[in-house]
């Protein structure tokens, strides 16, 4: 085979190589940039929701732990309040969270103050003795009440806690945490 037939043959081989290398790459869809526009992009959607500013101003109304059973999500008619160290709140605007058969419907109806702070989803640790919580869990259950507090209408609190969570209360209301001087750092 003379060079001239050579480079016939390869020719006749690499010219449908090429013809479908160059389709197959211009029908390949662009790729994905990192930079997308924001227009583009759809909102991610987070149970996490932002702090609101237009909440009501928080209601005082007296609730026992009987009558929040009755604001669980099971009656759609009627709201669905969970309670954290003994604040009752409003999560009636997440029911596809706090609503009957959802992932934290064991708060609803009920103080599960331990749980939160235990970050536990165990029927009994969704209860309101919190007394037993270790440091590191009551600043979690603190951080959970901040949390409800920014972003869910107060509707009451919880008169007939335990004993001992109660007690607790009325102790860290008569006596505030001490505030620094901001002088003293001078």
């Amino acid at each position: 085979m003379s060079s001239v037939d050579l480079f016939k043959y390869v020719l006749v081989l690499l010219l449908p190589a090429a013809y479908l290398a160059t389709r197959y790459l211009r029908s390949a869809p662009p790729p994905v940039s990192s930079t997308a526009s924001t227009a583009e992009e759809k909102p991610v959607k987070s149970i996490m929701q932002a702090p609101r500013d237009d909440l009501a101003p928080p209601k005082d109304d007296p609730f026992t732990l009987a009558q929040l059973k009755e604001f669980d999500g099971s009656n759609p008619s009627k709201p669905i309040y969970v309670s954290i160290k003994g604040t009752v709140f409003d999560v009636s605007a997440k029911a596809d969270v706090y609503g009957s058969g959802k992932s934290y419907n064991i708060f609803a109806g009920k103080d599960g103050s331990k749980g939160l702070g235990m970050s536990s989803l165990k029927e009994a640790d969704a209860v309101p003795d919190y007394s037993e919580l270790n440091d590191a869990d009551r600043k979690v259950l603190d951080d959970w009440h901040g949390f409800f507090s920014k972003r869910y209408n107060v509707v009451g609190r919880v008169v007939d806690l335990p004993a001992v969570v109660k007690q607790e209360r009325e102790a860290s209301s008569e006596n505030p945490a001490p505030v620094a001087n901001p002088s003293s750092n001078l």
